[in-house]
């Protein structure tokens, strides 16, 4: 077949055969027949195909209002990426991501500097907690003076703020309630240098004269052995805590609530007189302070411990033996004079009869775990009196040391037991001591249930 000539859309050019024939137009979408697909047709262009005019060019149609709803139709279709696919996608085809989508939701920095570090170090966005440190800076609000709504009050309370340090000063109640607290310490462990440690921070200026009074207060509630730790540990806190004026300052103190402190002390003038003049001995105050015994500001209570330190200062042995105001109490004195001390209470007792004065004398002694000693002096006594009244007397007074628990059962016990032992020795001096004793336990026995059924039993026998 020849072809007469052809016509390209595209180009727009004609080829010219060297024979005349039938024209065939080849164009997009045009067969061979010279029919153009319609713009039904799915492989029709852009525009359709026209008729060829009279010059032999081809004309182009019209694009019809249903080949712009085609056009906006055409959409291109972009393979998504998730996150739980591999590089592949479903269909096994790989994944891609539009260059304009791959940075929307990176918080690398976009102006191409950096290190690829998120922005602002962490500190930007919704829901962050910002830089570490952020929380201490705040940002003033610049004020503005001409401002109508300008507070010149609020401002002024804002920026001219000095702030200065203030120490809260304790009351006296609390100062003295630690003070409570550290001599009843002292008095269990007897070191003068940890409580002056532990005053150390605690007064203020103007409350040191409480030491003396707290400390002194506390001590005539106790016994001889703690008033004498109490008067050393004021000898050892003067010049390092208290000064002579503080010392003096607390025995005014005393003084002037004397009348008080007898509530629960009745011997309390007789006590303080003790404490000023042993003071005086340990040159903490000066001997003047003990003579002004006829003070005005005093009431007799307070004239009367005055009284009792001046006498105590004016004996003729000198202030020596006031290292002894108090007496040695407990077990730092000797056995023998612990012994010898019972048996004078002892003796004392059997003159007076008077119980109470007994207990007392016994409590005084501070030796609770020697007090078989004094059921065994008692014992012997008895053995040695032989008499009724005698037997009468210690039988009642150990069922009355019994029932105040003064005497311990085991130390009553053993007290007993002691003399059982003793039986082959004491018999020697004292011939009826068997029978003599046999006739005190069985009255021991009906007096009281202070003996227990085994050492009844264990009575001893010639």
């Amino acid at each position: 077949m020849e072809l007469d000539s052809v016509v390209l859309e595209n180009g727009g050019k004609q080829l010219n055969g060297g024979a005349a024939g039938v024209g065939h137009h080849l164009s997009n979408g045009v067969g061979s027949d010279g029919e153009g697909s319609g713009p039904s047709s799915p492989n029709s262009g852009e525009g359709g195909v026209g008729k060829v005019g009279e010059d032999g060019e081809l004309m182009k149609k019209p694009a019809g209002p249903l080949d712009d709803k085609l056009k906006q139709k055409r959409v291109r279709k972009l393979s998504r990426s998730n996150s739980k696919d591999g590089v592949l996608g479903v269909a096994g085809t790989p994944n891609f991501v539009a260059p304009h989508r791959k940075w929307k939701n990176s918080r690398r920095s976009r102006n191409g500097y950096g290190r690829g570090l998120p922005k602002k170090g962490g500190a930007g966005g919704k829901g962050v907690w910002g830089k570490p440190g952020s929380e201490e800076v705040y940002d003033e609000l610049d004020e503005d003076p001409n401002d109508p709504n300008f507070d010149i009050d609020a401002y002024n309370s804002s920026h001219n703020v000095e702030l200065k340090e203030i120490v809260v000063q304790p009351t006296e109640a609390e100062v003295c309630k630690k003070l409570e607290t550290i001599i009843l310490e002292y008095f269990e462990h007897g070191v003068t240098h940890e409580a002056a440690d532990a005053l150390d921070d605690l007064l203020p200026p103007g409350m040191k004269p409480l030491v003396i009074k707290t400390f002194v207060s506390v001590a005539l509630e106790h016994k001889q052995s703690q008033r004498e730790l109490t008067s050393v540990l004021i000898s050892d806190l003067y010049g390092r805590i208290v000064t002579r004026e503080d010392i003096c300052g607390g025995f005014d103190l005393l003084l002037g609530n004397l009348t008080d402190i007898m509530l629960d002390t009745p011997d309390a003038p007789h006590q303080l007189g003790n404490f000023i003049a042993r003071a005086v001995a340990d040159d903490c105050i000066p001997p003047k302070y003990a003579y002004q015994s006829e003070r005005e500001d005093l009431d007799r209570n307070g004239q009367a411990a005055l009284v009792r330190a001046t006498t105590l200062l004016s004996m003729h042995d000198g202030w020596g033996q006031l290292d002894n105001v108090w007496g040695v109490g407990g077990a730092l004195r000797p056995v023998q004079t612990i012994t010898q001390q019972m048996y004078l209470l002892l003796q004392e007792y059997l003159l007076s009869r008077d119980l109470s004065e007994a207990q007392r004398s016994i409590k005084e002694l501070e030796v609770p775990h020697f007090h078989h000693e004094l059921i065994y002096e008692a014992i012997i006594m008895t053995l040695e009196a032989f008499n009724e009244s005698t037997e009468v007397a210690i039988c009642e007074l150990f069922r009355t040391l019994d029932s105040t628990c003064i005497v311990t059962p085991e130390q009553m016990e053993q007290g007993f037991r002691r003399v059982y032992e003793d039986m082959t020795d004491i018999v020697l001096d004292i011939p009826l001591a068997y029978s003599i004793l046999d006739r005190f336990i069985q009255r021991c026995q009906r007096a009281g249930s202070f003996m227990s059924e085994a050492l009844i039993r264990d009575i001893p026998t010639r």
